[in-house]
Order: structure tokens, then sequence, then C-alpha cells
């Protein structure tokens, strides 16, 4: 068995395998030969499950525990005071505090600070809420590949990809203020398609009694097409577009979009099985799954505070 693909096993990979054996009743042999790893590697990491719990399915560093010669504390910090606030060069740093060059650079590199354009002060993130559901709808769409067995999000390994098997397109409408949504997958991102996820979309949030004001895409073909143009102009919602290479912008269905990727779109072995999970997996976020900007409480509780 390749012992490479069992080191680059990912800790999400790990916990899958774990899975399938302690809860679902598999087999170490049947589990190692999905996964494409030795029936060792899964003894492996059950035995680790057991004795460290989830924590010890995480990466481990290859550094060494104890390091004898590590620079102390006190010193990095005077290196990193001394490139940001003085702009000084690795090599000056070193001769300043007669240090090694290669050890100032691996401070440096470490804190950041290695790259003179990563010193320049980055300006605050700039956050805005709409004060009511409806206000400000978000559109967005991510294309997924279809595939048919576990890949490489799961075991870390590339090779034997399912070429060929196609595209899934997610369209994604999340409200600006309960950070509710709704999401379907479709077969392009084409006018007609992105034109008809619209008023579906508008009329499930009508369902959940809220009336969309706006919404929010950026500039991709379908939305700034005539046919998605007229659609809103018929039903009084004003189109508002992001600036071009801003996806900040639009960035609660960006954020929404890393969070349906995360927990949704590769936790499943096929793309299939994916998206018939999406009715569970969207009804769980917006009325279970703790939201961090809202306190954690889930989307619809702040949907029924405004009712």
């Amino acid at each position: 068995m390749n012992n490479h693909r069992n080191a680059r096993l990912t800790p999400h990979g790990r916990a899958l395998m774990v899975h399938r054996v302690l809860e679902e009743g598999r087999s170490p042999k049947s589990v190692a030969t999905d996964f494409g790893v030795s029936q060792r590697t899964v003894y492996k990491w059950l035995a680790r499950f057991r004795a460290e719990g989830a924590a010890g399915l995480e990466n481990r560093p290859s550094r060494a525990r104890h390091l004898p010669h590590k620079l102390p504390e006190p010193w990095v910090a005077l290196i990193s005071r001394l490139r940001r606030l003085y702009r000084m060069t690795a090599l000056e740093i070193a001769e300043r505090l007669h240090l090694a060059r290669s050890t100032v650079a691996g401070v440096l590199a470490r804190h950041g600070q290695g790259r003179p354009e990563l010193l320049a002060l980055k300006a605050p993130a700039r956050r805005y809420e709409h004060a009511a559901p409806g206000d400000l709808l978000h559109l967005d769409v991510k294309k997924l590949a279809r595939f048919w067995r576990i890949g490489h999000r799961v075991t870390g390994d590339r090779r034997g990809a399912c070429d060929g098997a196609g595209w899934d397109f997610v369209h994604v409408c999340v409200d600006d203020h309960p950070r509710l949504a709704y999401v379907e997958v479709l077969a392009d991102e084409k006018r007609h398609t992105t034109t008809g996820f619209r008023v579906r979309a508008l009329r499930w949030f009508r369902a959940q009694g809220v009336t969309a004001k706006r919404v929010m895409t950026d500039n991709g073909p379908g939305y700034v097409s005539r046919l998605f143009a007229k659609a809103c102009r018929m039903t009084g919602l004003r189109h508002i577009r992001t600036r071009p290479y801003t996806p900040r912008t639009n960035g609660k269905a960006e954020r929404f979009i890393q969070t349906l990727l995360r927990e949704w779109a590769y936790a499943l072995p096929t793309s299939q099985r994916r998206n018939a999970d999406l009715p569970r997996w969207l009804h769980h976020y917006n009325h279970h799954r703790p939201h961090g900007s809202l306190h954690m409480k889930a989307p619809i509780t702040r949907l029924r505070l405004v009712h």
C-alpha cells in the first residue's frame, strides 16, 4: 500500500474513517480499501482517537518539542520591532544585533514581515448590516465539480480524480440581516437559470414573511443580462452590482459559500448524495446551526424577533 497517500490523509478524512468503523460498524479492512490506505493506518488513527479524542486526529508538527538553540522571545520581539518601526532589512538587523542573517530572516518570515509590502497597514474591514429582513439579498453562484468517489479534499491525494464527471452550479441567496439562506443546485449559470433562481428565491423568502427590496450580485453574465434586469424591474426590486474585482462587497454570500463548502459540499463521498443532502443541511443551517455574527443563534431566530 502506498505510504505517501497514508501520510497525506487530512484530519477530516481521518474523522470520517473513524466514524465508519466505530459508528457504522464497518470493518477496518473495507474502510482501508475505501480510502486507499493500509489497515495499519486505520488502526493507528483508531488508537489515537480512543486515546485523545478528536484532537488525536489533527496534524502534528514535525518540529522537535524541545529546541535548545531557539532564539529567546525578547530577541524575536526586538527583531520584529526593528523591522516594523524602522523598516530595517534582515541584514541590517543581523548586523545591529550580532546575529546570523539567516536567523533574522527566518524570524521575519514566520511573522509575515519578510517582504516590504507585507508591512503596509491594512485598511480596517468595512462591515455593514441592513436594519431589516429583505432590505438586501446577496446572490452568488459557486461552481462545483461532480464526483463519484472520495476525492483529494478528504484523502489529500489528487491522483485518480473523477475527470469528465461535469459540473454543478450552486446558486445561493442570503438575507443580509438574519443571514437566512436559500440554495439550489442547477445545471448552469446562464441568464434564464439565474433569473429563474431569483424568482424562486424571492418566493421562498416571501413564504418566510420577508419581502425583498434590493438584491446584490457580482457582474457575472447571468446577472448583467437584460432578462435579469427586466425581472427585477417587474417586481420593483433594486439591483445592486459589486465593483469589479472586489468580492468582499458581496461578503455575506462569499462567507456563506465557504461554510457551505466546508460543511456540506465535500462532506459526502459522491456529488449525487451531496445534492440529495442539501435540503437537510439547509434546514440545519437556517434553524439550528449557531451563527457567530448572530451571538451564536440560528438565522431563523433573528427573523422571529422581527416578526
